[in-house]
């Protein structure tokens, strides 16, 4: 016997725990289910030694490659998803993202949706996360239908003074949109307190704002809401002609249960909903559910991301940098008419953090001089979804075949950069042409992970219809990052929660 309710949810991050604050007053019986537990409260959420050396709260499963080496994902399992240690920088994408774009390195394809199908639910989400912000500066800011729903933060000294020198050589840096509870006219009534431990830490004040804080606890005190943590999904089961679900498959409290409903969403993240339809494979769907396109797990897309320190002889103080981006470069520049990508500030980095890309010998102070010494940046490019670019299922466990494509935007987006913050050399800011150390994120760092099941019209060519529903079974949605048919050159984030949103408003019309 299975436990029957209108609506289960399956996962809690940027698209269920959404979705489930937009359904929460519905009257419906709604059950959400989550493999994790919550994160919990501790000294080491603000320790950046456990957070980024020890992945304290990464998942410790290993995953394969398309060689079959090992990964070990940057994901974690928790009542929020991965919002609990994102940076909080919420994006629209552009209006030209939502169009068929040519890049250097191939198409991005147009969206069945466009920008101002979504522009209402991205005002929705601003508001719900709490994004601070500034309209009218950022040279390629989409249309808005209002200002922010709270005032941009404010650079500290050392950002103000490149911001000015940005200004000065005649580019455009704008504030950075960010999800934080902070009160800068009253400090001493604001929950943020603008530390250093925000970017990739989870907040141990909840002074940030993630998909847990925002939506699922305060979903929790309607009667009509249960939530399941340690509940990990293992497989949907269909009815016998196979186009409806039927019930679920779940393991709790190490026992296997059943559940069944009107309405099944799947909402683990792109990489871990795809692999969910794989393993539901029965005789209805042999290649997996909601594939009979065998387009489930292709186009995985996560961004041409990296990292800079940018060195100089100056201290930089700032505790709260990550309040500054650009986007100069979004379209391309004079001589290459191809997108490049999106430019911004990181939390301020420690040593701990830099240590493992530095030489083992390198002695702790001179980590520490170069911490206190540097200007942290992040790159991301558009990578174009590919067929070959997919997760797979083998004896039960994930493979993500992953190729880098549309490198040569992203590559001259890093170089004009290092050229940019050369030229702003004025014995305070750079040495002359700056010393510089980047990375490039590898294949592990799935943080912008979409594409997996993208929506379309065609039921040849897609794995969901507009609503995100899928076109082969009736009663089964999926609504987190799988979705996107591009992915643009900002973080996804916002975008996955605006449409959560729109999926929210159309189940409440289908279920009265």
């Amino acid at each position: 016997m299975a436990d029957t309710y209108d609506i289960i949810i399956i996962g809690t991050g940027a698209g269920g725990g959404t979705l489930l604050h937009k359904l929460r007053n519905s009257g419906k019986k709604i059950l959400v289910l989550e493999r994790g537990g919550f994160l919990p409260r501790e000294k080491e959420n603000w320790n950046s030694k456990e957070v980024f050396q020890n992945e304290r709260y990464h998942t410790k499963e290993v995953w394969k490659t398309a060689e079959g080496k090992d990964l070990h994902p940057g994901t974690g399992y928790w009542v929020g998803g991965n919002t609990k240690v994102y940076g909080a920088a919420l994006f629209r994408l552009r209006e030209r993202d939502f169009e068929k774009v040519e890049h250097a390195g191939g198409i991005s394809p147009e969206w069945p949706l466009k920008y101002k199908d979504y522009e209402p639910y991205y005002t929705e989400a601003e508001k719900l996360y709490c994004v601070h912000g500034k309209m009218g500066i950022d040279p390629t800011e989409p249309f808005r239908s209002g200002e922010y729903p709270f005032p941009h933060l404010s650079h500290e000294p050392r950002i103000q003074e490149l911001h000015d020198h940005l200004v000065h050589r005649g580019h455009q840096p704008f504030y950075m949109p960010i999800a934080v509870k902070l009160n800068e006219a009253d400090r001493l009534n604001s929950e943020c307190i603008r530390c250093n431990t925000c970017d990739g830490y989870p907040c141990m004040i909840h002074a940030k704002s993630d998909a847990d804080i925002n939506c699922v606890r305060p979903s929790l005190a309607n009667d009509n809401v249960t939530l399941l943590t340690g509940a990990k999904v293992e497989r949907l089961v269909t009815t016998a002609n196979g186009k409806e679900i039927d019930y679920i498959e779940v393991t709790y409290n190490d026992e296997p249960v059943r559940f069944k409903a009107s309405i099944v969403v799947v909402a683990g993240g792109a990489i871990n909903s795809a692999a969910l339809l794989l393993k539901s494979a029965d005789d209805n769907h042999p290649q997996g559910l909601a594939n009979s396109s065998g387009q489930v797990g292709r186009n995985f897309m996560k961004h041409l991301s990296a990292a800079m320190l940018g060195l100089s002889t100056t201290p930089n103080p700032t505790k709260f940098q990550k309040t500054l981006a650009v986007n100069d470069y979004y379209w391309g520049e004079p001589g290459f008419a191809f997108p490049m990508g999106h430019i911004q500030l990181l939390g301020k980095s420690d040593k701990d953090q830099i240590s493992p890309d530095a030489p083992a010998i390198t002695p702790g102070f001179v980590l520490s001089e170069m911490a206190s010494h540097s200007i942290d940046w992040w790159f991301t490019s558009e990578d174009l979804p590919v067929p070959d670019n997919r997760v797979q299922i083998a004896n039960g466990q994930i493979h993500l075949d992953y190729k880098v494509n549309n490198t040569e935007g992203f590559e001259r987006l890093i170089n004009r950069w290092k050229h940019v913050l050369g030229e702003i050399y004025t014995g305070h800011i750079f040495l002359d042409h700056g010393i510089y150390l980047s990375k490039d994120i590898p294949l592990a760092g799935v943080a912008h992970q979409v594409g997996t099941c993208r929506f379309g019209t065609d039921p040849a060519t897609t794995v969901l219809d507009i609503h995100c529903k899928t076109h082969d079974i009736e009663n089964l949605y999926v609504v987190d990052g799988s979705f996107f048919p591009s992915i643009g050159a900002v973080n996804p984030s916002l975008t996955i929660m605006a449409n959560a949103l729109r999926v929210g408003e159309h189940l409440m019309d289908l279920l009265g």
